[in-house]
């Protein structure tokens, strides 16, 4: 009994540092924090991760079998702390930009009755370059069944409208009298429904290829600070980027997913 209680009092008396690296070593990854130290030596900041000690827990059979299917731990970077690295939240815009963009795109042009406004961003391919519909034209409704675009303003391009008109996906036959572009507005067909569908996905995969873009350069602005920033930083801060890429993506996908069942009633 005596001995057991002198072992109590030496583990005790072990040095903090002791229980601190303890109190580290068995804290969960998403409790991970980053810090600043400041190296006299080069005169820079330096962050890094901690725990610096990285610890391998091995899971039991049973503990595989309770956490299979579940989602990973997700990480929570204070953007306050890594913005002179990056800014997490000018990612964060970006991204959100790219979910605005396809909303803008679905309440546009993807619309169960064809309107004028379905046809404003239709790109006409001019020798200024690529320019929307109705940059150069005013497009206005003859009638329920009937779209003008009126081409008197740019007569030149009124060949190229056309052919944009036509292969914007919306399933539109355009007739031309001189300058004056008519555009039956189509029956709502099971058919059309289902092009309408086919065309939603094809803006979001657009839109995920833009979403890679915005990730793919905040990935390689983070490596950049390589020379000042440890490892385990630069790895934490991109599992975060990436995180916020799935996250917009799932919300792209929930976009479509809201469109698709509008457009097929």
């Amino acid at each position: 009994m005596a001995l057991g209680a002198l072992g109590l009092k030496c583990f005790r008396m072990v040095h903090p540092a002791f229980h601190n690296y303890l109190a580290a070593s068995i804290r969960p990854v998403s409790e991970v924090t980053l810090k600043t130290v400041h190296e006299r030596q080069h005169g820079h900041r330096q962050y890094v991760a901690y725990p610096a000690v990285p610890v391998r827990h091995f899971a039991t059979k049973k503990a595989k079998a309770k956490g299979k299917g579940q989602s990973q731990t997700r990480v929570n970077i204070n953007t306050a702390l890594v913005e002179d690295i990056i800014n997490l939240e000018e990612v964060n815009e970006d991204m959100k930009s790219v979910i605005e963009a396809l909303k803008d795109n679905f309440n546009k042009t993807l619309n169960i009755r064809t309107s004028p406004g379905s046809l404003d961003q239709i790109a006409v391919v001019t020798a200024d370059g690529k320019l929307a519909l109705n940059q150069i034209s005013q497009i206005s409704m003859k009638s329920p069944q009937l779209i003008l675009v009126n081409m008197a303003s740019f007569p030149e391009c009124t060949a190229a409208a056309i052919k944009a008109i036509r292969e914007s996906g919306m399933n539109l036959n355009p007739e031309v009298e001189g300058t004056l572009i008519r555009v039956p507005i189509p029956q709502v067909t099971r058919e059309h429904r289902e092009m309408l569908v086919k065309l939603a996905k094809q803006n979001t995969n657009k839109a995920k290829d833009s979403l890679r873009k915005v990730r793919t350069n905040a990935v390689n602005k983070l490596k950049k600070s390589k020379d000042t920033v440890s490892e385990d930083t630069i790895r934490l801060i991109e599992k975060q980027i990436s995180q916020m890429a799935d996250d917009t993506v799932a919300e792209l996908e929930r976009h479509l997913a809201v469109k698709t069942k509008e457009l097929l009633g």
